[in-house]
This record gives C-alpha cells, sequence and structure tokens, in this order.
C-alpha cells in the first residue's frame, strides 16, 4: 500500500517489550500536565500479534509464558501471499502478543466470557453481507476505505491492530485530547470542555468523540458513526458496527512506559451484549513517518484491472465452449 510501511528497529522493539512487561498493578501515579491531570502526551505504539477474538485452540484469554513463546516462536500467518508473509508483516505488529499485568494476552476481548464477538442473527446477516461486499470488484465505490486511501480499517474507535504503522502520537491540551495515528496520518480530536454530541445527521469519520476525566483515566465516548467504515479490522479479523454504536475507551497510564486501553462496544442491532476488550499501548522512541497512500497505492487499480481479466478470460472461455458445443 503506502510508503508508510517499514520494519520497526531492533532498538525500538526491544524499548518496546521491556516497558510492557512493567504495568504496575497499583501505586503508580502518573506524571501531571500543567493543568494537573494525567500526562497521557507522547509517542506510543499498539503493535501486537493478539487476536481480537480468541482462537478456539485456547481455553482461557490468558497464556503462560511457555505457551506464549510457543506461538510468538511460530504464529500463524498474519497474512499468505507470494511476496514475503510473515517475514515482511509479522514485524509490523511486533512480532510479539500483548501483556497485562506481566500475562500474555492471545485475545483482546474480555467479555464474553468465551472471547467471541456476541452478534445477533441480523449483526451475523450484516457482516456477512460487508464480507459479500467486499467481493465486489465492479468498481472504486464497494471497495474499502483502506483501498480507497480514504481511512484505514483498523484505527477505530475503538482503536485496534493495524497491519502495521500502528503508532500513536497522543497531543494534551487543556480542551482537547488529540490522537495522530501514522496509518494515513488521521487524526482524532476528543473535545474534552463539551460533552455533547453534534447533531445525528452529522456523520464523520471515526466518529464524534468527547471526554472527561474519572479520577487518573480519561473516558471517551465516541458515537455518530460513518456508514462508509466498513469493515473494521482488527489485525486480519473483520468485524461490525452500526452507524448507531456507541463507543466507550478508557486510558489509563499504569507505568512511565505503559498505558492500559480498555474499551466497549454498545450496539444492540448488531451484538446481543456490550462487548469490552483491552490491550496495552506502550512508549516507543521510534519516530512516525509520512504514509504517502496514494502516491504508491496501487492495489485499487490493479484489483479493478485483475477483475477485468478475469471477466475476458471467462467471456473468452465460455465462447470457446459454446464454438465446440457447436
Amino acid at each position: 500500500m503506502g510508503n508508510g510501511v517499514r520494519r520497526a528497529s531492533f532498538a525500538g522493539m526491544a524499548v518496546a517489550l521491556l516497558v510492557a512487561g512493567s504495568a504496575c498493578a497499583g501505586g503508580y501515579h502518573a506524571p501531571r500536565d500543567a493543568y494537573g491531570r494525567p500526562e497521557l502526551e507522547g509517542l506510543w505504539t499498539n503493535a501486537w500479534l493478539t487476536r481480537l477474538e480468541r482462537p478456539n485452540r485456547f481455553g482461557a484469554s490468558q497464556l503462560s509464558e511457555a505457551e506464549a513463546a510457543a506461538y510468538e516462536a511460530s504464529p500463524p500467518p498474519v497474512i499468505t501471499d507470494n511476496v514475503g508473509g510473515n517475514d515482511s508483516e509479522m514485524w509490523e505488529m511486533g512480532g510479539r502478543l500483548a501483556r497485562i499485568g506481566g500475562r500474555a494476552r492471545i485475545g483482546l476481548i474480555v467479555d464474553p466470557a468465551d472471547g467471541k464477538l456476541p452478534y445477533t442473527p441480523a449483526g451475523r446477516a450484516l457482516a456477512d453481507a460487508t464480507k459479500r461486499a467486499a467481493q465486489d470488484f465492479d468498481g472504486p465505490e464497494p471497495r474499502t476505505t483502506s483501498e480507497q486511501c480514504l481511512l484505514p480499517n483498523s484505527i477505530g474507535p475503538p482503536m485496534l491492530i493495524g497491519l502495521y504503522a500502528n503508532n500513536i502520537q497522543i497531543v494534551q491540551t487543556r480542551d482537547r485530547m488529540v490522537f495522530v495515528l501514522e496509518w494515513n496520518h488521521e487524526t482524532r480530536i476528543v473535545r474534552l470542555d463539551d460533552r455533547h454530541h453534534v447533531p445525528a445527521a452529522i456523520r464523520p469519520w471515526m466518529g464524534d468523540s468527547v471526554g472527561w476525566w474519572e479520577g487518573d483515566t480519561l473516558v471517551v465516548e465516541t458515537t455518530n458513526f460513518n456508514a462508509r467504515q466498513q469493515p473494521r479490522r482488527s489485525g486480519t479479523e473483520n468485524y461490525y458496527l452500526s452507524p448507531d454504536a456507541r463507543v466507550v475507551e478508557r486510558f489509563t497510564r499504569t507505568s512511565p512506559g505503559e498505558i492500559l486501553y480498555q474499551f466497549s462496544v454498545e450496539d444492540p442491532t448488531v451484538y446481543r451484549q456490550t462487548w469490552r476488550g483491552e490491550l496495552p499501548m506502550v512508549a516507543s522512541s521510534e519516530r512516525t513517518f509520512e504514509f504517502a497512500c496514494h502516491e504508491g497505492n496501487y492495489s485499487l487499480p490493479n484489483i479493478l484491472a485483475g477483475a477485468r481479466a478475469a471477466e475476458r478470460e471467462a467471456a473468452a472461455k465460455k465462447s470457446g465452449e459454446g464454438a465446440l458445443g457447436d
């Protein structure tokens, strides 16, 4: 896709892994900003191999270190291709499972207890329809926003795990929290001085976010989602949110190098219950780079050109079979 794809340096990876396991269970007091609130500003990353839904072969989301080491040594293919597969992709997702409180996590979802998305029948139908739409190659319009360089699938909210470019720059002011995402250089602006959402007719990319502080935790509520922001994704796993969903995120700094990121998704049309997940965001010594999607985006013309070629091939084969039949 774009020029934002790059390998994380081993030095930066080492820093991230050291701080990932350092979160204190309690007693840590985050530094304060000029207004006396916990300081979240800085560069963070959420690049992990952890899945959104817990794989069936694991009975619990938390793994022993032996189980985690075995998984990390030979993870399932993130992308199966003839370009590089895991060799090119896995390092952009950190090459490691997320760890919270020192315990490795195989799945992000913590509620429901089975670690699965709790789709209603209607929600499952919507998700399946979204998957079918992904097979529509008639023109650019049905293609995903990511393929059109409009909006990556994983930036949310909730802000889950992308295949690459997982750096998040947080800028903190008196009245705003700003999340600058490396993938497609998208910027989320959270209002702290107004808890009223925009009118329902206004549906911005990434929804409309308002926030407030509950003790040392920043709470962000997002509504007014854009229907075109589908499918959503964590890694290679898709999930669906309706435009009327409500997402609540919680950011708690638990150590000098870690923020515990928790989220809940409330969407009665799509899910039987509110579902919740969590992952760590760890401090990074890396730098964010320009994400030049359009300049290097060959996927969309290649996808459409490939579909036209397949159609010509099918038509030629059909014509040839008709001639033989005559």
